[in-house]
């Protein structure tokens, strides 16, 4: 029976509506786990650190093909760790830049997936920020530090052409998401932007829940 290896940066607790689509999805293809496949998930709970690791433990048990999923780490993780089975990503944000593909019409190699073009994404959100919040003072951006993706650049390029001032917290675990919130309003931040991150995604409970506390704007990607 045929492996599919499954890595992930996020939880399979905030995963979990996104594992069910992707059992959906093989089994409309014929791939009916249990039956005609196997499925090994690995997930590294926002500790990315632990992804080559985790990647090395799916090509221990002979994976027919790896998805990637959560952002440019994992699949980072798994082009490292073999050039010969084929690696599907989700969710990156610029496969050309992160050095995943050659290019968008021909990946080459054993890489291939999607991107959600999130640093393109990312501008737009402070521009509709702007537009809903007219005369907006200063605007807060939370990023990972432990995941660096384009998205903040692209952000902080989007606010010099906006002349938008910015102020920047980091967090990569759930406390520091909270000190990074109260961090941003100590510097007078009006809004805060949540930069795109499978981290923050599985955390969006927390985010919401802060910005309800706090009473101050967010603008997410999911």
């Amino acid at each position: 029976m045929p492996v599919v290896g499954f890595l992930s940066s996020a939880s399979p607790n905030g995963f979990a509506h996104l594992v069910k689509g992707f059992r959906e999805g093989l089994n409309e293809a014929g791939f009916i786990e249990g039956q005609t496949v196997a499925i090994e998930f690995r997930w590294a709970e926002g500790q990315y650190d632990k992804l080559p690791a985790l990647c090395a433990d799916l090509l221990r048990q002979r994976v027919a093909v790896i998805v990637a999923s959560g952002g440019n780490a994992p699949a980072l993780a798994a082009k490292a760790a073999t050039t010969t089975i084929p690696i599907v990503f989700t969710g990156v944000s610029s496969p050309v830049e992160a050095g995943l593909v050659a290019s968008m019409s021909r990946p080459a190699g054993n890489v291939t997936g999607f991107s959600q073009f999130n640093s393109a994404l990312n501008a737009k959100r402070l521009e509709l920020l702007r537009e809903l919040m007219p005369g907006i003072g200063m605007v807060g951006l939370l990023t990972n530090p432990v995941n660096p993706v384009p998205d903040a650049d692209g952000v902080l390029a989007a606010a010099e052409v906006l002349s938008q001032p910015l102020v920047v917290a980091q967090a990569s675990t759930s406390q520091e998401i909270e000190t990074a919130f109260e961090s941003l309003l100590r510097r007078k931040a009006a809004a805060i932007l949540v930069a795109s991150d499978p981290f923050f995604n599985s955390r969006r409970a927390q985010i919401i829940a802060l910005a309800e506390v706090h009473k101050v704007p967010v603008v997410h990607s999911v």
